[in-house]
């Protein structure tokens, strides 16, 4: 269970990244399209799990690679960002947030679904 603190600088966290990836992100990932859709930080403030959704990528593993690798660099863009704000810098560890295309694989599963008219029959 989070708690206030951790949600609160989970928050911060996400805000300052999405700045970050905004004007830096091309440097570390190319002309993709990368927006952080949420952070969770552990109750010691040491390690914040960044959730990444990445749009019209045709390879986005290769993408959160190139994240991982560039790690230490964000963190260290992040650090200087927020170092007025937090003691503890954490850790960063990016995950592929794959919610999105799941949502658009549904509504075309529903889309496709025929439902035959009620028999007339069946009615009275």
């Amino acid at each position: 269970m989070d708690t206030t603190r951790t949600l609160k600088y989970g928050k911060l966290i996400q805000k300052e990244l999405g700045e970050i990836f905004t004007l830096e992100g091309k440097n570390w990932y190319g002309n993709h399209f990368v927006t952080i859709t949420g952070v969770s930080v552990t109750p010691d403030l040491s390690l914040a799990r960044v959730r990444v959704s990445i749009f019209k990528a045709p390879k986005p593993e290769q993408v959160i690679k190139q994240l991982r690798i560039h790690a230490s660099e964000i963190r260290k863009s992040l650090g200087s960002r927020i170092r007025n704000q937090a003691r503890i810098i954490p850790g960063l560890e990016f995950f592929l947030d794959d919610s999105l295309d799941y949502v658009e694989k549904m509504e075309g599963v529903f889309k496709n679904i025929q439902i035959p008219p009620p028999d007339p029959e069946e009615t009275n």
